[in-house]
């Protein structure tokens, strides 16, 4: 709300939206069945606490303390620690345990998360073991939580036939053999779909052509910058 924040937002309507609303619809499916899940995100439910033991059991923090505690008035800098430890993929301590095959038998199915709220405090409640499991809208709706909770405004974004380019080459590759037989040599993908956050922020470091919805992606992929 203060004009001066780098996370401020003039429409109040956007504000009532992205910031207050505890309640949401992700859309999942493929582009030609898609489907709306409720989730409810609850970041006024008692999980202030939670968020910030998640910044200081980042990697970011463990390695210098001082420098972290002294960025987080930074949202971009926030939102690379949060997207960080929302997936536990990296043995920091993260919340969420990735999964896309095999049986859910002895853990949760993805599936049936409807909410960021019991998520959060299963984590806590396990001694910030991460939780079983998550897929891409899972990571998505618990890191709109959490952003939400410490005052960034955040959405969520769900894109059919999404590429999953895995080397940077801006392109999806396929491999054939003289005879015309697919070669199952790249890593290259198209998923049915993926859900990923955007969050509102100024961009000084940018320019003021880039301030406004800033992309944040917490499902475990390639790292960046380690």
């Amino acid at each position: 709300w203060f004009s001066g924040d780098d996370v401020y937002m003039s429409n109040e309507n956007e504000r009532q939206e992205y910031v207050l609303n505890e309640n949401g619809i992700i859309f999942v499916g493929n582009v030609r069945y898609i489907e709306a899940r409720g989730w409810y995100y609850g970041q006024f439910q008692d999980l202030l606490n939670i968020c910030l033991t998640m910044l200081d059991l980042s990697l970011y923090y463990r390695q210098d303390p001082a420098m972290d505690v002294s960025r987080r008035g930074d949202p971009k800098y926030v939102g690379r620690v949060i997207s960080s430890m929302i997936n536990g993929n990296d043995n920091d301590n993260g919340v969420l345990l990735g999964k896309w095959q095999g049986s859910f038998h002895s853990h949760e199915n993805p599936s049936r998360w409807d909410g960021s709220v019991v998520i959060l405090k299963k984590w806590r409640q396990d001694n910030y073991r991460p939780v079983q499991y998550g897929q891409c809208w899972v990571f998505a709706g618990v890191m709109c939580t959490v952003l939400r909770c410490l005052g960034i405004p955040t959405r969520l974004v769900s894109n059919f036939n999404s590429a999953h380019d895995v080397d940077r080459n801006l392109s999806i590759d396929k491999y054939y053999d003289s005879s015309g037989r697919s070669l199952n040599i790249s890593k290259d993908s198209t998923w049915d779909y993926h859900v990923w956050n955007e969050s509102w922020f100024i961009r000084p470091d940018l320019g003021r052509s880039y301030n406004g919805w800033q992309v944040l992606d917490a499902t475990p992929q390639e790292q960046s910058r380690g």
